[in-house]
């Protein structure tokens, strides 16, 4: 045999190797779901992201494949998560999921952390024809949102659902006897707080009360101390603050140092985190805060277990649970339609019930409308105070200063 023939066996010999291996690769793949998650893991929303969105779905990942995968009607199929950080940017988050789409070739991506991160990602989740169960978003745009991308589905609710809320433990505080008329409110200037403090003026105006203060300031601001000096001169009798993680911690104990006194004291996301209490102690007794549970409802009770047991953390008291009931949501549609088809599971999602952690959720008009909005911290646990379609809520309590 002449040195030409061995090469040639030689490299058809490698060939009849490559394809097999890329064989082998492909019916491995075909045996997954694969499903992409694009949040911070870095930037200003990376640890509110670390406590809400990743470890469920962590959690959910584990529990699907432990119990052997999807079930389809090819067999069962385990999931392939697939993760990127967008570094709290949407421009990153915008390129990380076109990856996703394009070159990873995921079948379904689970919808991004924050009000202005789903907005901004909306258009691209929406070319690509995958559902995106908002979890983390809050707006009074739904109707406009929904009717532009049909995949897009809410869990929270509306703005004005989440406003009420506050506006409504106000004035039962007010109606009693124990809070005046005077609110001090601050947002942080992105998308989710802006939109909050625009709709909030207006209904707090219509309640009576009087916004003697009402500042911005941008996300990732390092020194809250002037907010909250400026906040405590204006002698308000309520605090409203529209806050995301870093600020929520940073104004609450700017707070604590002013010794900034008042009966009723609301700071938005993060209120919920277990790092909130373990941070301040006894000290955010009776401070009111966004979302809630019931920690006493069986179900909730349950996962809160599963959660510390996977994950080894604690889940918050808010947006946790309804990170891993979409994530059910999603594991449950794709079982309904037995097949990885987005448009097909889309519609399921649109057309049934779903048995979650959070109970039964539908989604009317592609609006889930079954959520807590106003949680206060009562005795180390927080616990929900005002919701939207769910019992259990607790009595509102009077903060007595910064214990």
């Amino acid at each position: 045999m002449n040195r030409r023939e061995v090469l040639a066996r030689l490299s058809t010999g490698l060939a009849v190797v490559g394809t097999a291996g890329l064989l082998s690769f492909s019916a491995l793949a075909a045996d997954t779901i694969k499903i992409g998650a694009v949040a911070p893991k870095t930037g200003p929303l990376a640890g509110g992201a670390a406590v809400s969105q990743w470890p469920n779905i962590e959690l959910w990942a584990k529990e699907v494949n432990d119990r052997g995968g999807l079930k389809l009607k090819d067999g069962q199929k385990k999931v392939e998560i697939i993760e990127y950080d967008d570094k709290t940017n949407p421009g990153e988050h915008i390129k990380a999921a076109q990856r996703l789409a394009t070159q990873d070739k995921v079948d379904f991506i689970i919808a991004p952390y924050g009000t202005g991160f789903n907005v901004a990602a909306a258009p691209i989740y929406a070319k690509y024809g995958y559902p995106q169960i908002a979890v983390t978003s809050i707006s009074d745009q739904i109707g406009e949102l929904t009717g532009r991308y049909p995949g897009l589905f809410f869990t929270l609710g509306s703005t004005t659902d989440f406003v009420q809320g506050v506006v409504h433990v106000l004035t039962g505080l007010r109606e009693k006897g124990d809070i005046g008329n005077k609110i001090a409110m601050v947002n942080v200037a992105d998308a989710f707080g802006i939109e909050l403090a625009d709709v909030a003026r207006p209904l707090f105006t219509e309640a009576g009360f009087e916004i003697v203060y009402d500042k911005s300031y941008p996300l990732g601001t390092p020194d809250l101390s002037p907010i909250i000096k400026g906040a405590k001169a204006a002698n308000p009798d309520a605090f409203v603050a529209w806050s995301y993680p870093p600020d929520t911690f940073g104004l609450t104990e700017q707070a604590i140092i002013e010794d900034f006194q008042v009966k009723a004291f609301y700071t938005a996301v993060a209120t919920a985190f277990p790092a909130y209490g373990g941070k301040f102690g006894s000290k955010i007794n009776n401070v009111l805060g966004a979302g809630g549970t019931n920690p006493d409802d069986p179900k909730i009770a349950d996962y809160r277990k599963r959660h510390k047991e996977v994950t080894g953390k604690e889940p918050d008291y808010w947006a946790s649970a309804n990170t891993y009931a979409a994530l059910e949501v999603l594991a449950q549609a794709i079982e309904g339609v037995g097949e990885a088809d987005r448009e097909k599971v889309t519609q399921y999602i649109k057309d049934h019930s779903f048995d979650t952690v959070m109970g039964e959720l539908k989604f009317e008009n592609q609006n889930s409308r079954k959520y807590w909005t106003v949680g206060q911290w009562q005795d180390g646990v927080f616990r929900g105070v005002d919701a939207v379609n769910i019992d259990g809520a607790a009595p509102v309590r009077v903060k007595e200063g910064w214990e």
